[in-house]
């Protein structure tokens, strides 16, 4: 069974940074594309970054702040975000696919506030 953990959400103040964690097991972790989505309450999910085992792709409002990067080694990929704002503030997501198959952590929470 494949499992998805996320982890390092918490309260930070705007212009602070922090790094999500997602630690995978259950399956070959190399060879999956992984993504961090962020959903607010009563909006959809966004896509904020991915990366595949070749290249990284980040959505426009995040481009230059977060850095996504894994460790396969470690079955982990992060997400590190730095100048955050407090439109940053979301429930943040884990997705791992598997060609047609995917998985999704069950969120951390993010908070930019002062």
């Amino acid at each position: 069974q494949v499992q998805l953990v996320e982890s390092g959400g918490v309260l930070v103040q705007p212009g602070g940074s922090l790094r999500l964690s997602c630690a995978v097991s259950g399956s070959i972790f190399s060879i999956a594309v992984m993504c961090w989505y962020r959903q607010v309450p009563g909006k959809q999910r966004e896509l904020v970054a991915g990366i595949s085992v070749w290249q990284t792709s980040y959505a426009d409002h995040v481009k230059g702040r977060f850095t996504i990067s894994r460790d396969n080694a470690k079955n982990t990929v992060y997400l590190q975000m730095n100048s955050l704002k407090p439109e940053d503030t979301a429930d943040y997501y884990c997705n791992g696919k598997w060609g047609s198959t995917e998985y999704w952590g069950q969120g951390t929470q993010v908070t930019v506030s002062s």
